[in-house]
């Protein structure tokens, strides 16, 4: 069993940076991929990004590949999720998940229950 917690969203302008972190509990997150979705209001949930167990390995989505920078700590069973050039269409509910590394969110088997975050233009 893994619970996840995220934190670390908020209100910020177009072109800036924010820095997400999702906590884990349970001695076994070293054995999880990490991925991060969001969903905007009105719009099905998206796929943003994952990083593989060992963090070796990690894949975004176009949407936001090269700005945004998937790692994590399996010492701090944390992982986290850098977001630079932040545009107004990011603007969302960002969850983590923990599960198998994929895409879509039938891979994933926890979850965390959120943080907003939200770009200003």
């Amino acid at each position: 069993q893994v619970q996840l917690v995220e934190s670390g969203g908020g209100l910020v302008q177009a072109g800036g940076s924010l820095r997400l972190s999702c906590a884990a509990s349970g001695r076994t997150f070293d054995r999880y991929a990490m991925g991060w979705f969001r969903q905007a209001p009105g719009k099905e949930g998206e796929f943003v990004g994952v990083v593989s167990w060992s963090g070796a390995t990690t894949y975004y989505a176009d949407s936001v590949k090269g700005r945004f920078t998937i790692s994590r700590d399996n010492v701090k069973n944390t992982v986290y999720l850098q977001m630079n050039s932040l545009k107004p269409e990011d603007t969302a509910v960002y969850r983590c998940a923990a599960g198998r590394i994929g895409t879509t969110h039938t891979t994933y088997d926890y979850w965390g229950q959120g943080t907003q975050v939200t770009v200003s233009s």
